[in-house]
């Protein structure tokens, strides 16, 4: 196990990616905390997973739009795990319109959740990672191709992320903390399902043709968190089965 005596926190992990994310860093061996806003009973089952893991498990209700429930997500963490190594900001929403319809309310809530908040957790965060600490973000293929006008402002968050996790990585480089994006495409969850409505227009952009699994990023976050990419920082991973190659 890559992330044995490792303290990670997973916002926005009741289900889908994020408690993907969660049981993939509890079966490398770290304890961890996820953060959820209304499904209680989802998060309930992710900690009971963790815990039948044989590692430490707590669930945290916060929205992700409060910056004071962000913020206190971070300190809750250290004090039931004793600590913090990892922080995956995976919380995010969706919501799509073309600008000459999206409400301002829609535009505040994306820039809220998907922007804002990983900044938020991110800047509480600091003071508790140590050497060899990690920051992981989840953005979103779109950020890079936009295929359609009604998710222009939901990409436009997803691409700023960009920017903060090249300048976050320059500033703790020297504390030897890594700070890297991770870029799923269409995944098969709950917000974009296989067999939903934008999958007939989605497919044709996949190389493989086909969604990706939970666990494919899962996956590639558990390395991202592990000693085996100590050297990689500032950088973006594009997990999409090719959709922008």
């Amino acid at each position: 196990m890559t992330l044995t005596g490792k303290r990670a926190l997973v916002t926005g992990a009741s289900k889908g990616i994020g408690a993907a994310i969660a049981k993939a860093l509890a079966a490398e061996g770290a304890d961890v905390a996820i953060t959820y806003e209304k499904s209680a009973q989802s998060a309930a089952e992710v900690v009971s997973a963790i815990k039948a893991k044989g590692r430490r498990a707590v669930a945290i209700q916060a929205d992700s739009a409060d910056v004071a429930a962000v913020q206190a997500s971070i300190d809750k963490t250290v004090a039931e795990l004793g600590g913090l190594d990892i922080l995956v900001n995976n919380a995010g929403i969706l919501r799509v319109g073309e600008l000459k319809d999206i409400s301002v309310a829609d535009i505040d809530a994306l820039l809220n959740v998907n922007v804002r908040a990983p900044m938020i957790a991110s800047k509480a965060a600091l003071p508790h990672l140590a050497e060899g600490g990690r920051i992981i973000t989840i953005g979103s293929c779109f950020a890079d191709r936009v295929p359609a006008p009604i998710v222009g402002v939901y990409a436009a968050t997803k691409l700023a992320l960009s920017a903060f996790t090249k300048a976050l990585a320059r500033e703790l480089g020297p504390k030897d903390v890594t700070v890297n994006l991770l870029q799923p495409g269409s995944i098969d969850t709950d917000m974009n399902p296989a067999n939903g409505p934008f999958a007939e227009r989605l497919l044709p952009f996949m190389a493989l043709g086909r969604y990706g699994a939970t666990d494919d990023i899962a996956n590639a976050v558990a390395f991202l968190a592990s000693a085996k990419a100590q050297y990689i920082t500032g950088s973006t991973m594009t997990v999409d089965g090719g959709a922008n190659a």
